[in-house]
């Protein structure tokens, strides 16, 4: 036989998880449109079916792939072994060159295109600002 208190404590608990749960599940399907996921091109081939939803593509600007006119820039996104080419509209990062790392934030057309609707530039992990390095190199 079970005593008042303890059943007001099981309700209670058991109440609380429910709604603990519920509330989870809420908050995780109304952030599901607002994933990005992301992916390389290597990715990208092995894929059984492209989706029309926003996706994010990294990897390497591919060296002398870079083709700018005064309305868009098309460059090529490499990951060694596969690459896609991007075309995008917009300002360009001040970090975005040849040979340094982007991810690409758009939708795929095809398998080895991809317009994009943002860029963002990656930094070397090892960056210093310039004030820091001249410090270091004074001492």
């Amino acid at each position: 036989m079970v005593g008042k208190k303890v059943k007001l404590r099981i309700i209670f608990l058991s109440t609380f998880l429910i709604l603990l749960i519920l509330s989870l599940f809420l908050i995780l399907k109304s952030l599901e449109d607002e994933i990005v996921y992301f992916i390389t091109p290597t990715e990208i081939k092995d894929l059984t079916e492209l989706d029309k939803k926003k996706i994010r593509v990294g990897g390497m600007v591919k060296e002398g792939s870079i083709k700018a006119n005064s309305e868009n820039i098309n460059f090529i996104i490499t990951d060694f072994k596969n690459e896609i080419t991007v075309s995008f509209t917009g300002a360009i990062p001040n970090l975005f060159a040849e040979g340094k790392g982007v991810v690409a934030e758009g939708v795929l057309r095809d398998r080895n295109y991809l317009i994009s609707k943002k860029i963002l530039a990656k930094h070397d992990e090892n960056y210093i600002p310039p004030e820091v390095k001249e410090a270091l190199e004074n001492k």
